[in-house]
Parts: C-alpha cells; sequence; structure tokens
C-alpha cells in the first residue's frame, strides 16, 4: 500500500474539492441525489442521459482507468431509467446501461467491471437502428454482482442473492440464493438459521461513521507535514 504523506488539512481541501466538483458538475446531470453521497473522484464518473436517480449514502467510486457510467439511451419520455436505491456500492468500473428502466434496491453491492443493460441495443436482423425491444432488470435489496459478471434484459434478481465473478446472467434468479457461471446457474441456497447484515444495517448512523472515520484519518495521518508531502513527489521512500 502507498503511504499517505498528505497532511490531515490538506486530505480535508482535499474532500472540499470533490464536494464542489459533485455539487455543481455531477449533481445537475442526476434527477436527483440524496443525503450523504460518498463519492470518490467524481470527475471520473460518466453521467449521459437521464433520468438517473440516486438515493442517500450511495458510495460512487471512480478510477482514472476504469471509468464508472450511468447511462441512459432512448427518445422515450417518461421512462424510469436508471433508480439506485439507499446504501448502495458502485466500484470502480462499473457500467449501467438502460433504455427504459434498471432498478437498483437498498445496500446493493456492484464490484468492479460489472455490466447491466435492459436491452440489447441492436435488432437481430435489422441492425442499423437500435431494438425497440426493452426489458426492465431489477435487483432487489442487498443483491452482490461480482466482479466482471453481466446482468442482461429482462432479468430480477431477488433480495440477498449473489451472482459470481465473471458470470452472465440472463434470466430470473430468487431469492437467497448464489449463482454463478455462463450461462448463471444457482450453485447454493443460502442458510436461512444465519442472520445477514446489510450496509444498511452497519452503516445506518451517518453521523456516527462519520465521526469514526474522521477519527481513523486523524490517527493514519497524525505526523505528516506539508514539506514531508511536497518530499515524497520527488523522493518517494521505497516500500519495505
Amino acid at each position: 500500500m502507498i503511504k499517505d504523506y498528505r497532511p490531515y488539512y490538506i486530505k480535508k481541501a482535499w474532500y472540499r474539492l470533490q464536494h464542489l466538483y459533485i455539487r455543481h458538475k455531477l449533481s445537475p446531470q442526476l434527477k436527483s441525489l440524496g443525503k450523504y453521497p460518498f463519492i470518490v473522484k467524481p470527475w471520473h464518473i460518466e453521467i449521459f442521459g437521464g433520468p438517473v436517480s440516486i438515493g442517500d449514502n450511495i458510495t460512487l467510486l471512480g478510477c482514472s482507468d476504469k471509468k464508472t457510467r450511468l447511462t441512459v439511451w432512448s427518445d422515450k419520455k417518461n421512462i424510469n431509467g436508471i433508480t439506485i436505491g439507499d446504501h448502495v456500492l458502485i466500484s470502480p468500473g462499473v457500467r449501467i446501461s438502460a433504455a427504459s428502466s434498471i432498478s437498483i434496491a437498498d445496500s446493493c453491492m456492484l464490484a468492479s467491471h460489472v455490466y447491466i443493460t435492459d436491452s440489447d441495443w441492436h435488432g437481430i436482423y435489422d441492425r442499423s437502428m437500435p431494438s425497440k425491444e426493452v426489458s426492465h432488470v431489477i435487483l432487489e435489496e442487498n443483491v452482490w454482482v461480482g466482479d466482471s459478471a453481466i446482468i442482461c434484459k429482462g432479468v430480477t434478481i431477488g433480495k440477498n442473492s449473489i451472482i459470481g465473478a465473471g458470470s452472465v446472467v440472463t434470466s430470473d434468479i430468487p431469492a437467497n440464493v448464489i449463482a454463478a457461471g455462463n450461462p448463471v446457474k444457482i450453485i447454493k441456497q443460502l442458510d436461512p438459521s444465519k442472520p445477514i447484515i446489510t450496509r444498511k444495517d452497519r452503516f445506518s448512523d451517518t453521523e456516527k461513521m462519520t465521526h469514526a472515520l474522521e477519527s481513523a484519518e486523524k490517527e493514519f495521518l497524525e505526523g505528516n507535514t506539508f514539506l514531508g508531502w511536497i518530499k515524497s513527489f520527488f523522493v518517494p521512500e521505497k516500500n519495505v
């Protein structure tokens, strides 16, 4: 892990810069953005078309080599577009492309490079125009989708279910299962005797979590100086 040489006040200034970008560049492209968003490197998050609605306590991560894209491609009015619930985690490289309606419920987690689409985008025989057939995609509460999985049109994934990395989902998945493969198959039922703790359960007390994170960052960055931070650009320390 690369050491963070920034003093705490520099990191706080960095957060304020991100918040300004979110308020003036990212948020105006959205139909709605809920309270307490945690958005990292928002300049690497691309929004196109609409409507795109995001709930409270979103964790939305961008990265220079893994652009996160939320796009709605439609000439129709009064569509649902992309709807994202509360406490959802969207990792770098995720692409969500809607022609009609993609709904992601509370506490869902999308790993890097997940692709979700509600359309084939081209007809089988007439490939010069977009396909007229679209189907809704629904991820119910607390769904976890693994790295590089593909969720295709017309799919509903039931509450608490897990989709394995690299899977291709072309049909509905019931609640409380683990499914994986291409095409995806159910490989395990979740144990009903074991409680499931969601992101919403864990992080619902926003003020408490914010205080805990600030305290941890202050401790982690303690002793860092402005001159030491500048020096790290020119004379980086070797990893031991």
